[in-house]
This record gives structure tokens, sequence and C-alpha cells, in this order.
């Protein structure tokens, strides 16, 4: 019986974290806190002694209207007051997410190979063929990178591509700009 509970505990610990990350990262993407978060994931993973909880295998949380699905979840804490209560003293610290990264809020999707966040710098990287979509308005490149306080983007163009001559063909961010796509028409 103690092992079950012990298992409980870890899950809701998890959860709790996954919580924490979804409201902090963008509180624009949650409806309301009090929406319930599901997570499902082939496996879950806590390591104590590391501070993180990791999620394997077809991952996919939401909360809300906001879903995070990818091959795998890391999610890493710091214990924040060793008085309090352990569920009440975990802060996020960064969260990685890594393999087929997809993030969807309404009409806004974003993709890309790996997808980091960073608590207290308050920035969201997604790289790797990372793209992102505002309905039919799309920006692509190597990394885009979110800053949430200054809601300011920035994306890095790809590397440079080896052309069939041999010479180097630079690549460059792209971006498609439907006018007036804000129209729902």
């Amino acid at each position: 019986m103690y092992f079950f509970l012990l298992s409980v505990r870890k899950i809701l610990q998890a959860a709790l974290i996954v919580t924490v990350l979804l409201v902090v990262a963008n509180p624009g993407l949650c409806q309301s806190d009090d929406d319930p978060i599901n997570i499902e994931a082939d496996r879950m993973i806590s390591q104590e002694k590391k501070n993180s909880v990791v999620f394997i295998g077809n991952v996919d949380a939401t909360q809300g209207e906001v879903t995070i699905r990818t091959d795998k979840m890391t999610i890493y804490y710091k214990e924040d007051d060793p008085n309090k209560a352990k569920s009440q003293a975990q802060k996020v610290e960064k969260m990685i997410c890594v393999g087929n990264v997809k993030v969807t809020q309404e009409d806004w999707l974003g993709t890309g190979d790996r997808m980091d966040y960073f608590a207290n710098a308050r920035k969201v990287v997604l790289q790797g063929n990372a793209k992102t979509w505002q309905g039919k308005n799309m920006v692509s490149g190597k990394t885009i990178t979110y800053y949430l306080d200054e809601k300011r983007s920035e994306v890095e163009s790809p590397d440079a591509k080896v052309a069939k001559d041999g010479k180097k063909k630079p690549e460059r961010v792209r971006a498609t700009i439907i006018p007036n796509s804000d129209n729902k028409n």
C-alpha cells in the first residue's frame, strides 16, 4: 500500500510541475488556472535526485486549449524552500521537449525537432526545422526564440546547403503573410 501511495504522490507531483509550466510559460495560453491538466505518455520516470520528471513516448500534455505533443518531455525543477511541503516547494527551471514537437492553441501552431523553455529567462526556443503558423501566416527557420515578457521573437536562418555544383547556397528565414488573414470570410 505504501508503494502505491508513493507512486500516486510522484504522479501528482509531475502533474503539478506541468501545471506550473503551462500557466507560467504563457498565461495567455491558458483559459483558466482551474482547467484540468491531462498528461499521457507511454512511460514516466521521476528522478528526485536530479530534480526532474521525464515523460517518454507519445507524450500529450493539455490544459484548456493548449496542447504539447512530443516524443519526450523532461521537466527540471528546483526545491524553492526546503521548509515548505514538497508539493508546494517545487519550481520549474526548464522544460525540454525532444522529437516531433508540436504546440497548438486555437489557430496557432508551432513545430520543431526540439523545444526548450527557460523559466528564469522567460523564453521558449523552438529548434530544428522550426515553424510557426498563426492561421495561414507562417514563419520558418533553424531556430525560433520567443521572449514571453517582451512578446518578441527572433528567427535564425538555417545553415547553408551545398548545391549540386559544390557551392554553398545560403538558406534564409522564410515568412508567408496573408493580408487580411485574421478575417474568417
